[in-house]
């Protein structure tokens, strides 16, 4: 592979002049997490300056969704972090923005209809997915074979898990770190674990050993 709910270490948090430096963390949004106005901790998290943020709020309905990621991209352009968005590809489009993720089963039915409309050659089609309309397009995988499909699919990087014990996949026994060296050792692009990854370095330490270029955060990040 080639890398390119917590308690929380305030010295961490201080200043990141390091982790990540040699282990990326995407920060991944939920605002139903949040102790204070979502705006204001995305602010916060920003301020952290984690590698991208992962605009997750796939519960709302998409022109709601892209009012608010018009908001958060200003936020996010402010403190030079990267900002992902999720699921709503049109909407990013619409806002000139070319860094997605994707559920795996959207990816897959949005891939076998850009081969559908490619093979028509249909000119009517006013606006069709294509891989090429993105410089980054992320999904989630819970398996080798996920992985392997969405690294053909057109995948830039993948998230794996439940690597750890996570309250959000509460009585469903984590995948382990085994799971996440296989699926790094089956793919050639970069790798983040995900699920119950909390500001530790140690832990960082544990998942970068299995071969991952980083780490998602989200409860952590949605009450820094």
């Amino acid at each position: 592979m080639n890398c390119n709910d917590s308690m929380i270490n305030n010295s961490i948090l201080k200043k990141r002049d390091d982790p990540g430096r040699n282990f990326q963390i995407l920060a991944i949004s939920n605002r139903h997490l949040c102790n204070q106005p979502f705006e204001d901790q995305i602010k916060r998290v920003c301020e952290w300056h984690p590698d991208a943020l992962i605009l997750r709020e796939k519960d709302l309905p998409e022109d709601e969704y892209k009012a608010l990621a018009k908001s958060i991209l200003d936020i996010c352009k402010a403190y030079d972090v990267p900002c992902i968005l999720h699921t709503y590809w049109k909407a990013a489009l619409e806002l000139g923005h070319d860094a997605i993720h994707l559920p795996l089963p959207l990816l897959r039915e949005l891939s076998a209809e850009s081969q559908k409309h490619l093979q028509s050659q249909d000119s009517t089609i006013s606006q069709s997915f294509h891989v090429t309309d993105f410089h980054k397009i992320g999904t989630s995988v819970h398996s080798v074979e996920d992985a392997m499909e969405a690294e053909q699919l057109g995948a830039t990087y993948v998230t794996a898990g439940h690597i750890f014990t996570t309250d959000c996949k509460k009585g469903l026994p984590p995948r382990g770190l085994d799971f996440l060296k296989n699926v790094c050792d089956a793919i050639t692009i970069p790798v983040y674990g995900i699920g119950g990854i909390k500001f530790d370095p140690q832990q960082w330490s544990s998942l970068k050993k299995q071969g991952a270029c980083g780490g998602c955060i989200m409860s952590g990040m949605m009450q820094l």
